[in-house]
């Protein structure tokens, strides 16, 4: 019965959906003031519909838990043997499952934004519901009718062929739901931007409540693609932590436009300035999301990342993706220009820094996405090409390096307008700690061009984090303010991270026989011994490195190269020893018939520092959340003061007090 609950919650919900849309759409048929028929249902179905598809998820990770196999989902993605944790993970690890997680936090996120938000006008607020509604609808479609995850075989499964193996990892605990909750709270912000776009409320109330839906989202964004990242760097055995695959850039460009659209909401929010860039913005960001829906479920992708290889999928997904872009960019240019413009600025100002970022941060995005769809678009013709870290590298860097000093200087600037002579003295230490860097480091060595302008960059963004604390009294520093100095200071130790591993790579490949003790860096790393071992659903043959720096102790590794029963695959697991000044990264390969063993080792100076640095930016923007979210309290409180001290003046005969 567990799988026909499910299905009927669905199924409910989705008829929650459109009465959540047609109630609150017609909140926009009626003037300003008066209640549409239909209107007081929309928030109340916002919140059972959420509910409805929260516990349609849960039955299906009880499902998995209990490995159900008559469940034909179960059945082609677990194994009665498989360990708790992978039971639960392949939940999500397939792509009905990942559809249904994505529908469960988006009807949860609805019906948080119907539970909680009272700072919109009601019919500002029936628009909002009404967008995601529709949207929310065309995912349950798309469940319900192509891909249902609680379809039941006809004769229970005897076993299940289990979960790809390179997924039954930890990360994938970690990494999927906090993309797809980053995705979600995209929609949020653009059925927001929708909603105010249809009734002109684009204005600083509009854009206070939708700054913590893309702060959260963007946190979430950043901490699962740092977690995508790393598990990708320790799994996979490649040694790499970013080789821009397409579904990796399917993660990276909604990153990219939420990272615009934080910047530009807070300016919205706090100077009533960048409003149809903000419109703009809000519906671009949840493009790439939807973009990176279809790139990886529709079937045009093969990687590890991809689940769907059904190209009917592909064109529903394809379907929803023109149905709700197109009709976004159709409402936009279509009531655009009814925006007011919003308050002037002078281009020498903070917002003049941010709207110059957010243009770069716009043309990354531009070069991301051609090099990702471009060998799609040549495969259609036979023609396959592959686009690649020289395309990528200095394309990127050729708009992240201005972006990046603009940063640096950006935040000491004044609103509306200021003078760069104010600053001298900051941009000069700024200028000091970067060219001085560069020629530190090109003292001792010659590096590529990017890793050494990187090194000198990544000490001069630190510096210049921080002086917007300069001559403060710290204990008053606002959170928020924390919270931008937190995160520009992560950019900063995650680039540095980056030049090191691209600059000071160390690597030694080499066929060892047991005994044979090979050198990198300042490491001599021994074959003592291989043997074979087994796990719960694998065996391995795995390989012991002892490995010593120096004159110390020496340290033991055990890379295994492994062979999972169900499904069968084989896979490279990587051995890390790691220091405070980087890692080193041990694989093993194939035997040789003289008896060696290939053995693959990497120092890598402060790779670490690359996942450092995402969780410094991800706290960053939780600081900044909390920030906000305390502003906005005192802002409700004086609200209300306000009120009661107009209701007095009035009921003293005083001539009535306009409200704010």
């Amino acid at each position: 019965m567990i799988a026909e609950i499910g299905l009927a919650a669905l199924w409910l919900a989705a008829a929650l959906a459109v009465l959540q849309m047609v109630s609150g759409a017609m909140a926009l048929r009626v003037p300003e003031g008066e209640a549409a028929p239909l209107a007081i249902y929309t928030r109340p179905a916002a919140i059972v519909q959420a509910f409805l598809a929260v516990l349609a998820f849960f039955l299906l990770l009880y499902s998995f838990a209990v490995t159900d196999l008559s469940i034909k989902l179960v059945a082609t993605n677990s194994h009665s043997m498989k360990p708790l944790i992978y039971k639960l993970t392949g939940t999500w690890g397939n792509h009905e499952g990942s559809m249904l997680l994505w529908v469960g936090v988006l009807a949860a996120s609805g019906g948080l934004l119907a539970a909680f938000e009272k700072r919109l006008p009601e019919r500002t607020m029936g628009a909002t519901l009404a967008v995601q509604g529709f949207v929310a609808l065309g995912f349950y479609a798309f469940l319900l009718l192509s891909s249902n995850p609680f379809e039941r075989l006809p004769v229970p499964a005897v076993e299940g062929t289990g979960l790809n193996p390179l997924l039954q990892d930890i990360g994938l605990a970690i990494h999927p739901p906090t993309l797809y909750a980053g995705y979600v709270g995209l929609s949020v912000a653009f059925s927001l931007a929708m909603g105010a776009l249809l009734t002109r409320e684009v204005n600083p109330s509009f854009a206070r409540a939708m700054r913590p839906w893309v702060l959260g989202a963007w946190v979430l964004l950043t901490l699962g693609i740092t977690a995508g990242s790393f598990w990708a760097y320790y799994e996979l055995g490649w040694g790499g932590w970013w080789f821009w695959d397409p579904v990796e850039n399917a993660s990276l460009m909604p990153w990219l436009a939420a990272t615009a659209l934080m910047h530009s909401v807070s300016v919205l929010a706090a100077r009533d300035a960048l409003r149809t860039w903000t419109i703009m913005l809000g519906v671009l960001a949840f493009s790439m999301s939807m973009l990176g829906t279809f790139l990886v479920r529709s079937g045009v992708l093969t990687s590890v990342h991809a689940f769907a290889v059904d190209p009917e999928r592909g064109s529903f997904i394809l379907a929803l993706l023109g149905l709700y872009i197109g009709g976004a960019f159709t409402i936009f240019a279509l009531r655009a220009g009814a925006v007011a413009e919003g308050k002037r600025f002078a281009a020498t100002s903070r917002e003049g820094a941010l709207v110059f970022n957010n243009v770069m941060l716009s043309a990354i995005l531009a070069i991301v996405l051609l090099g990702t769809l471009y060998p799609l678009l040549t495969e259609a013709f036979d023609v396959r090409v592959s686009v690649g870290p020289p395309y990528f590298n200095p394309a990127s860097a050729i708009f992240a390096i201005p972006m990046l000093l603009v940063m640096a200087v950006g935040p000491l600037l004044r609103w509306r307008a200021d003078k760069p002579a104010r600053i001298q003295f900051e941009m000069l230490l700024i200028a000091a700690v970067l060219i001085g860097a560069i020629a530190l480091v090109s003292f001792f060595g010659s590096y590529p061009f990017l890793p050494l302008l990187g090194l000198g960059l990544a000490p001069a963004l630190a510096v210049a984090a921080v002086l917007p604390l300069r001559g403060r009294n710290l204990r008053r520093v606002p959170a928020a303010t924390w919270g931008m100095v937190l995160a520009h200071f992560g950019v900063a130790v995650s680039l540095f991270g980056m030049a090191c591993e691209g600059a000071f790579t160390q690597e030694r490949l080499a066929a060892v026989a047991p005994g044979g003790t090979e050198q990198v860096g300042d490491f001599s790393v021994t074959l003592e011994s291989v043997a074979p071992v087994a796990g719960p659903n694998w065996t391995a043959i795995e390989a012991r490195l002892a490995v010593r720096q120096g004159d110390g102790e020496p340290v033991i590794l055990s890379p295994q190269a492994r062979n999972f029963w169900s499904p069968p695959q084989a896979t490279s697991e990587s051995a890390l020893l790691t220091k405070w000044n980087g890692q080193l990264y041990a694989v093993i390969g194939n035997q040789a018939e003289d008896g060696r063993w290939q053995i693959r080792v990497w120092w890598k100076p402060f790779v670490t520092f690359i996942w450092y640095g995402g969780i410094l930016i991800a706290l960053g923007g939780v600081l900044a959340i909390a920030g906000r979210v305390r502003v906005d309290v005192k802002r409700r409180k004086a609200v209300k003061l306000g009120d009661a001290r107009r209701a007095d003046l009035e009921a003293l005969g005083a001539a009535p007090v306009p409200a704010e």
